[in-house]
């Protein structure tokens, strides 16, 4: 259950004060996992192995803990909180986000005057790359559940992607194995249809079934965004990807209370420990922070985006929508 943040941390860290840091388990739950005799758990055990020994056909030389499929709003935010918990995180995309046909960006919280939204999407990118996720330019043409001795596993996934993006052009492939899947595309949900995943289709579009925070029915796959049926605003899109990523984070073994960066001494001042996501830093590094987002706006901003305004690509006769130039 994922914790209220009005919650007491304490009964956070009363559930995490154990947990060993190099299994992600607790003490009690690493006494006990040895002589345990569960076929199952071999079964996970040597699909890792595999994984581990043998990482051929797997890009960047393994599996990830997490493959976000699609790098718009909603997969972008979903790679910055998966990645900022700790999970090894890829977010593949293919062309571009919706969201730079916008002419102006101006109803996201935190803009007054609103934002370039070619701006705010590289902002967004530059973010996730900031905070560990790696970024793939492809398309992402089939998802199926990793083999071990030739059936489906429990868990885990493998990814085929076409790396230029257009599967009838015969352009190079690679595939990708994740632990968890995040599906973020939008309008396109078909390389999910091997997986048996809940789908309503409503004339041109798909939509993907999920729970309320993100899980569908197929274990280890999430979805977040306009592809979950929400309503297609930044804002929104931005807050299902963050929800649903939480959410992944909780039903992984990642010990985790909330995200946030506090001042020295909120938590270990109150006599207890920092629960995990949290940070505490002082006065120094804070400023140090400060100083640097500073700097980075005033970069951002201090020109106006070089990109063309983009619009419906059936307008004008560019495959992304570019607008010609005056």
């Amino acid at each position: 259950m994922t914790p209220n943040p009005a919650d007491d941390p304490s009964d956070a860290e009363a559930g995490d004060a154990d947990i060993d840091a190099d299994s992600g388990r607790t003490e009690t739950e690493s006494a006990e996992a040895e002589p345990v005799e569960d076929e199952s758990v071999d079964a996970d055990r040597a699909d890792a192995e595999r994984i581990d020994a043998d990482p051929t056909g797997y890009d960047a030389g393994g599996r990830r803990d997490v493959l976000v499929v699609g790098g718009g709003v909603a997969g972008l935010t979903a790679g910055v909180f998966t990645a900022r918990a700790g999970l090894d995180t890829l977010v593949v995309n293919a062309g571009e986000s919706i969201l730079r046909r916008n002419a102006h960006l101006e109803n996201f919280p935190g803009f007054p005057a609103g934002v370039n939204a070619r701006l705010f999407a590289d902002m967004l990118e530059a973010q996730a790359t900031g905070n560990g996720c790696d970024l793939l330019r492809g398309e992402v043409t089939s998802v199926r559940r990793e083999e071990v001795k030739g059936e489906a596993a429990r868990d885990g996934f493998v990814a085929e992607v076409e790396l230029d993006g257009d599967a009838a052009d015969g352009g190079e492939r690679t595939t990708v194995a994740a632990r968890y899947v995040v599906a973020a595309s939008w309008s396109d949900a078909s390389y999910l249809d091997g997986l048996g995943v809940d789908v309503r289709d409503a004339g041109s579009k798909r939509y993907v079934g999920e729970d309320g925070l993100g899980r569908t029915n197929v274990e280890g796959l999430y979805v977040a965004g306009r592809l979950a049926e929400r309503y297609h605003q930044a804002v929104i899109a931005a807050g299902h990807g963050a929800q649903t990523a939480i959410t992944l984070v909780h039903d992984s073994d990642v010990p985790f209370y909330n995200d946030w960066v506090t001042p020295e001494g909120y938590f270990t001042g109150r006599g207890r420990e920092v629960p995990p996501g949290c940070e505490e830093i002082d006065d120094r590094e804070r400023r140090a922070r400060e100083r640097a987002s500073m700097a980075a706006m005033r970069e951002y901003f201090s020109e106006p985006h070089p990109d063309r305004q983009r619009t419906h690509p059936s307008l004008v006769d560019d495959e992304l929508g570019r607008v010609p130039e005056e």
